[in-house]
């Protein structure tokens, strides 16, 4: 059976090498090859059989590009289009808020003086009531890692509540619950203390946890995101960030 052409700009964010959007300005600037030819027509299809990847420039703006991880406060949105009545998380990324602790930081990564901020964009939402763990990347393919349709990566966070919970209400937690007509994938959710539950989850709609915990009377106090997939918020001070290391993979 003839295998059927697929946009080389697909091919190349299906296999995590980088998003589609990247993917066409590297074919534009001749930065991606097909069986070691240059391409550089926007559209052009390639079979998925054949080899087909970024030429070494390319690797190397890859590799330059910048994420970061910031401990977003209250007051201030994901995203810079939410609201513009209020800050974005964005605005929080300056020199003055550079976490600079020497035993979090051990390879000693140095940054330089003025940030290159451009094209730095959340990966993922976290409402403007919460706090915690916020990633913001200028990389596509970590962009798509963690907020793609399919992404494998879980988000832990603590959660305060006030109300009653029933056992039948922790079971619909962990899987039970469906929100704009859909069913919500399982999680894993479960009492940290008497105040605070602990949530794993691999999806993120708006508020998620908030309105899952409305379905099953309880009301959210205090939310905090402390974990996404292998990296941990653990000391980073409130308000400050620091670059992801290159050590840490998601």
């Amino acid at each position: 059976m003839e295998q059927e052409r697929i946009r080389i700009s697909k091919i190349l964010a299906d296999r995590g090498i980088c998003s589609r959007r990247e993917a066409d300005r590297y074919i534009e600037q001749g930065l991606v090859l097909v069986d070691g030819e240059v391409v550089s027509e926007l559209g052009a299809r390639a079979l998925p059989s054949q080899n087909v990847e970024l030429a070494a420039a390319a690797k190397q703006h890859q590799a330059s590009q910048l994420t970061i991880l910031l401990n977003k406060p209250i007051g201030f949105i994901s995203h810079a289009d939410d609201e513009r009545e209020y800050q974005p998380a964005a605005s929080l990324i300056t020199p003055a808020n550079l976490w600079r602790d020497p035993q979090a930081n051990p390879a000693k990564i140095k940054f330089p003086p003025r940030i290159a901020t451009k094209g730095l964009a959340p990966a993922g939402r976290l409402d403007i009531d919460s706090t915690g763990l916020l990633v913001l990347t200028q990389d596509g393919r970590i962009a798509r890692l963690l907020i793609g349709e399919d992404s494998p990566i879980e988000k832990e966070y603590l959660v305060r509540v006030e109300g009653e919970l029933s056992e039948s209400g922790l079971q619909k937690l962990n899987y039970g619950l469906s929100l704009d007509g859909e069913k919500l994938k399982p999680a894993k959710v479960s009492w940290q203390n008497e105040h605070q539950l602990r949530f794993v989850l691999r999806e993120g709609k708006k508020r998620q946890i908030r309105r899952m915990c409305e379905l099953v009377g309880l009301k959210v106090v205090g939310l905090k995101r402390i974990r996404i997939g292998r990296v941990k918020l653990d000391a980073l001070p409130m308000g400050q960030w620091r670059p992801l290391a290159p050590w840490e993979k998601f």
